[in-house]
């Protein structure tokens, strides 16, 4: 049974290996780490800070928690665990639980205005506090789910960049949790004893029936075949578009 310090050493060199493969943080970087006080960005903050130690370029960090407004959502641990840490960190409020009641009706789903609207809030934070790129926990199970969802359900190929220039033409997004594997993130917050905080979504408790089935199809081809969902994530970066659905008059742009 792995100790937290493998655990830890392992996403530690995991996520280093995608900060250097994809160049995504670089000297007198300062990053904004969207907090929403679930595992994932708790540990994507924890071993950002642990490279920053280590990093032979000097960067910055400060978190940022968007408060969307639900009834029942407290930042009380997040706070007082970022306070006791020394992180830097500010809590935003976002009329998030507002609009869902004014805008959507009862058979919408949530999720895409949710995440639009924090996403405005993390662009603009990140103007206010100086920052040059905004880091999400997007990990590994993240992006291979992403392009099995686009591919059955929206007939494209596209999952996720682990480096993006955002429609704002200003805002860097980086995900440097690309390589680590969901269950590894499980394990080491348990460990770890985060604050996991929920964000109290009436909606949270309904899954997203398409990618829970995506999440399953994956697990049972990962057992069957070890190493699946490495071979995909791997795809990402080894496009052929000579052996795809390429329009002429797209082939030029392409290549």
């Amino acid at each position: 049974m792995q100790s937290r310090d493998v655990r830890e050493h392992q996403i530690r060199r995991l996520t280093g290996q995608a900060i250097g493969d994809f160049g995504l943080i670089g000297e007198g970087d300062r990053i904004l780490v969207a907090l929403s006080g679930g595992k994932d960005s708790w540990t994507l903050l924890t071993v950002l800070e642990s490279l920053r130690r280590r990093a032979p370029v000097s960067f910055s960090l400060v978190a940022v928690t968007v408060h969307p407004g639900f009834p029942g959502f407290s930042t009380e641990g997040i706070e007082s665990y970022l306070r006791d840490q020394g992180f830097e960190h500010r809590i935003v409020a976002a009329p998030i639980h507002d609009l869902m009641v004014d805008k959507l009706r009862p058979d919408d789903i949530p999720c895409s205005l949710c995440s639009r609207i924090k996403r405005g809030v993390l662009y603009t934070q990140a103007m206010d506090l100086g920052c040059t790129k905004i880091a999400l926990g997007h990990h590994r199970d993240d992006f291979i789910e992403t392009l099995l969802l686009n591919q059955f359900y929206n007939g494209r190929i596209k999952a996720m960049a682990p480096l993006l220039r955002a429609d704002d033409g200003r805002s860097v997004v980086i995900r440097p949790l690309v390589y680590v594997p969901e269950e590894d993130i499980i394990a080491y917050a348990g460990d770890a004893g985060f604050p996991v905080t929920c964000c109290a979504c009436p909606a949270c408790g309904d899954p997203d029936q398409k990618r829970v089935r995506i999440k399953k199809l994956l697990a049972g081809l990962e057992e069957e075949h070890p190493g699946i969902k490495a071979s995909l994530l791997a795809a990402l970066g080894v496009v052929d578009h000579r052996h795809l659905l390429v329009r002429e008059r797209e082939r030029s742009r392409i290549e």
